[in-house]
C-alpha cells in the first residue's frame, strides 16, 4: 500500500511577490495549503542593539530605516516617546507640521501597498499611476529635509526646521488633485471582475482572531473593529481634528484594499484641517535641555556655546524609567519601548512592529486556501521587512 506524502514547497526568499527577504516553507496537499512556516532573519541588522550604544539624538535616524515606506511615522513615535520621558510637549505649530507629514506618509505607504498588491494579482497600470503620486510626496520630504526618504526631520520637542516658503500651498494643491487620483484607482480596480475574484472572501479574519493574534491597523479594522490610536489614544493635535475610521465587514483581502483607499481620503481631510490650524509660533520647544542655542557665537554667551557643544556630544540624561509609546502607523500599531538608567543612552530598546505579528499570523489567513492565494494574502498584509527583521 502506497503512502501519499504532502508536498513541501520553498516560497522565497527571491520570489518577486514575497515583498522582501521572506522565506516561507509551504506544505501542500495538491494545491491546498496544509501549513505555512515563515522563516525570517535574512535582513537582520540589529537595530535595537545599535540604538542601545547611541545617545538619544543619535538614535533618531535609525528608526527611519525600519519601515522604509513609513519613515516619518517612526520618527513621530520616537520623538513622542522622548518627550514623554522628559515630560515636555512640542509647540502647537510643530505638532501641526508633524500631523501633516505623518498623514502624507500614510498616503505614501498606502499607495505602495495598494499598487504592489494589484501588481501581485496581475494589474500593472495602478503601479505606474501610484508611483507618480509617490514622487510628489517624496518631493515634499526633500523640501524640508534634503532627503527623499530618510528625512530625519522630526525631533523630540518639535521638528528640525520650519516649512519652506510655498510648501503649504503645494501640499494643498496636491491633496486637492489627489482625491481624483484615488477615484481613478477605484474606477480601475474596485469593480474589476478579475481583481475581485482574486480578493473577495480570501484571507478572512474575524475580530476574535485578530485580537487574539495582536493584529492592528487596516487588518484589524477590516474585521469590523473601530480601533485607531489617533482616536483611542490620541497624540499631538489629533484630538482637535474630526475624522471617521473606515471599517470592513468580512475581514477579507478586498476589505483591506477598500479600507486603505478610504484611509487615503481621510488623510487628505486631516491634512486640510491641520493646515488651517497651523498657527504661527515656534517649531521647537523652548526647554533649554533639548533645544541647544543657535550657532551664532557672537550673539550668545560662552555658557550657551558650551551647552550647545555638550548637547551634541554628551546629549541628554533621562532618569531611570520604563516607557512604551505607540502611534497609528499605516500598517498598524508601531511602538517603541525604552528602558533608561541615568545615562545618555537607553539601557534597553525594543520595537513593536505590526508587520511581524501580521506575518506570523499567516497560517490563520491561509487555512483552507490554495497556493495562488498566498500571493494575494501577503500583498494584503502590507509587510516591509525593515521593521519585521530589524
Amino acid at each position: 500500500m502506497h503512502k501519499i506524502k504532502n508536498f513541501i514547497l520553498n516560497f522565497g526568499p527571491q520570489h518577486p511577490a514575497a515583498h522582501g527577504v521572506l522565506r516561507l516553507i509551504v506544505e501542500l496537499q495538491g494545491e491546498k495549503i496544509i501549513r505555512i512556516d515563515p522563516h525570517i532573519g535574512l535582513l537582520h541588522r540589529g537595530t535595537e542593539k545599535l540604538i542601545e550604544y547611541k545617545t538619544y539624538t543619535q538614535a533618531l535616524p535609525y528608526v527611519d530605516r525600519l519601515d522604509y515606506v513609513s519613515m516619518m511615522m517612526q520618527e513621530h513615535c520616537y520623538s513622542l516617546l522622548i518627550e514623554k520621558l522628559l515630560q515636555i510637549k512640542a509647540p502647537q505649530r510643530a505638532q501641526a507640521i508633524r500631523v501633516i507629514y505623518s498623514e502624507l506618509t500614510r498616503i505614501l505607504n498606502h499607495l505602495l501597498a495598494i499598487t504592489t498588491h494589484a501588481l501581485d494579482v496581475g494589474a500593472l497600470t495602478p503601479f505606474l499611476w501610484g508611483f507618480e503620486e509617490r514622487e510628489k510626496i517624496m518631493e515634499f520630504y526633500e523640501r524640508i529635509s534634503g532627503a527623499r526618504m530618510h528625512a530625519n526631520y522630526f525631533r523630540p520637542g518639535g521638528v528640525q526646521s520650519d516649512l519652506p516658503l510655498g510648501t503649504l500651498d503645494d501640499i494643498y494643491d496636491f491633496i486637492y488633485q489627489f482625491v481624483s487620483r484615488i477615484n481613478e484607482f477605484e474606477e480601475l480596480l474596485t469593480k474589476n471582475r478579475i481583481f475581485k475574484q482574486r480578493l473577495v472572501n480570501i484571507g478572512i479574519i474575524t475580530i476574535q482572531q485578530a485580537l487574539s493574534l495582536g493584529l492592528s491597523g487596516p487588518i484589524l479594522r477590516s474585521a469590523g473593529l473601530k480601533w485607531d490610536l489617533r482616536i483611542n489614544n490620541p497624540y499631538d493635535i489629533y484630538p482637535k481634528l474630526t475624522f471617521s475610521i473606515p471599517i470592513g465587514n468580512t475581514g477579507d483581502c478586498f476589505d483591506r484594499y477598500i479600507i486603505r483607499c478610504q484611509e487615503m481620503r481621510v488623510s487628505c481631510w486631516l491634512i486640510n484641517q491641520a493646515m488651517f490650524s497651523l498657527a504661527s509660533g515656534e517649531i521647537k520647544t523652548d526647554i533649554h535641555l533639548i533645544n541647544p542655542p543657535s550657532k551664532n557665537w557672537i550673539k550668545y554667551s560662552m555658557e550657551q556655546l558650551i551647552h550647545h557643544f555638550k548637547y551634541y556630544t554628551e546629549n541628554i540624561v533621562i532618569p531611570q524609567t520604563n516607557y512604551y509609546q505607540a502611534v497609528e502607523a499605516p500598517k498598524g500599531e508601531f511602538g517603541i519601548f525604552l528602558s533608561t538608567s541615568h545615562f545618555n543612552k537607553p539601557l534597553k530598546c525594543k520595537f513593536k512592529a505590526p508587520g511581524f505579528l501580521h506575518l506570523y499570523s499567516l497560517h490563520t489567513f491561509t487555512s483552507s486556501h490554495i497556493l495562488a492565494d498566498i500571493v494575494t494574502i501577503l500583498g494584503s498584509l502590507d509587510i516591509v521587512f525593515g521593521e519585521i527583521d530589524k
